[in-house]
């Protein structure tokens, strides 16, 4: 079976960029041990000024060229015909297609799958510099697209939740891969330790993490946090994060790494002592499964799809991302007690074992892709 797996690819799938090139790295690899597909990855690049082929791991990558600075309209305009016409002359079975690049296959008379990993009007309207048109305009755009499939994964049922009443796709329920690696971190705790792994951002509540980690250290909690993410381009976001940190006086308590490669993220997870995300929206956050599954009790927030992962009380805890005095109480509750911290370090890789391991998603994603083929050939 040939199958076209249209999706954001990395240049270097050693070093993804974001959730969803990470997804379709760990996506990649497992398919292609599979011996009965065929794989072919498609992907834009705006460093491309014409298309390409290349191969990894014994893929093809044809990488086109990505003209558009307005993504909206790029991707329901000439992105969309010049996938389309890559995809006719490609030829392939089934096609796959991730994210945006779902809207870019509308329409066409091929056996599909839509992973929808996020909702880009969603995160749109928690963005306090974007007008409120941009997120209308995103979700016309988007549930017009959910609409047109015939086969939609969800990674969670919260994305499950949020595509009912826009869709009459067959729904299948598969969670993200993550790379293997991450099952076979060795712990070695490090007292106190937290690790966050996450953009600086107002989405990803960076300042409301902070005030958390404040009142924290305001009980008497010998505590640091570790922040490895990219700074985002919302510069007076960031110096609010500084003057916070210099404010408050937890300069030699904060560190701000950055963005950190694979390997180092595998270093931080081993001398972590809890993994914490609070971010105000979040639909299946990679960074979780990854924590889950290297064995770190996690404090997540209670929203959107975070509850789904992480089992209160289980496997780590869950807070209000709104309310510093919940953040301090669970992260003080998984540092002070080394007995629950194994406990639910274990669950949580039983839990990431079962649900994220990319053999796993491999073998299940196979069998969309037969019941797709099976599905179009009696339309």
């Amino acid at each position: 079976m040939k199958v076209a797996v249209i999706t954001r690819f990395p240049s270097d799938p050693a070093a993804p960029h974001g959730g969803v090139e990470s997804v379709s790295v760990n996506l990649v690899a497992a398919l292609a041990r599979l011996p009965d597909l065929e794989l072919h990855v498609v992907t834009t690049d705006p460093n491309c000024p014409e298309p390409s082929e290349s191969c990894w791991n014994g893929v093809p990558v044809h990488r086109l060229a990505w003209n558009g600075w307005r993504m909206l309209t790029y991707v329901t305009g000439e992105g969309r015909r010049q996938i389309q016409r890559y995809l006719t002359k490609l030829a392939p079975d089934v096609i796959h297609a991730h994210d945006v690049y779902g809207l870019m296959v509308k329409g066409m008379r091929v056996p599909r799958v839509f992973t929808v990993h996020g909702f880009i009007y969603a995160d749109t309207l928690l963005d306090p510099r974007a007008p409120r048109l941009r997120s209308w305009l995103w979700k016309r755009a988007e549930t017009a697209g959910w609409a047109d499939q015939p086969h939609i994964i969800s990674i969670s049922p919260y994305v499950r939740e949020r595509l009912a009443g826009f869709t009459r796709a067959v729904i299948h329920d598969i969670d993200n891969p993550i790379a293997e690696r991450f099952f076979d971190v060795d712990r070695d705790e490090h007292a106190g330790r937290i690790f966050c792994a996450a953009r600086i951002c107002h989405l990803k509540n960076t300042l409301g993490l902070l005030r958390g980690f404040q009142r924290l250290v305001d009980r008497g909690v010998d505590a640091q946090l570790r922040l490895a993410g990219a700074v985002n381009n919302n510069e007076e976001y960031v110096r609010a994060v500084r003057d916070f940190i210099a404010r408050t006086g937890l300069e030699q308590r904060v560190q701000l790494l950055g963005k950190i490669p694979y390997d180092a993220v595998l270093q931080e997870l081993k001398h972590a002592a809890v993994f914490t995300l609070v971010s105000l929206q979040e639909n299946s956050p990679m960074a979780i499964e990854e924590a889950m599954a290297a064995g770190v009790p996690v404090v997540a927030s209670n929203r959107c799809g975070m509850p789904y992962m992480v089992r209160d009380g289980e496997s780590g805890f869950l807070v209000d991302p709104s309310d510093p005095e919940n953040v301090a109480a669970r992260l003080r509750d998984v540092l002070s007690d080394a007995a629950l911290r194994a406990q639910m370090g274990q669950r949580s890789r039983e839990i990431a074992r079962d649900r994220f391991h990319p053999s796993r998603i491999a073998r299940r994603t196979r069998e969309v892709y037969l019941r797709a083929v099976q599905d179009h050939a009696r339309t």
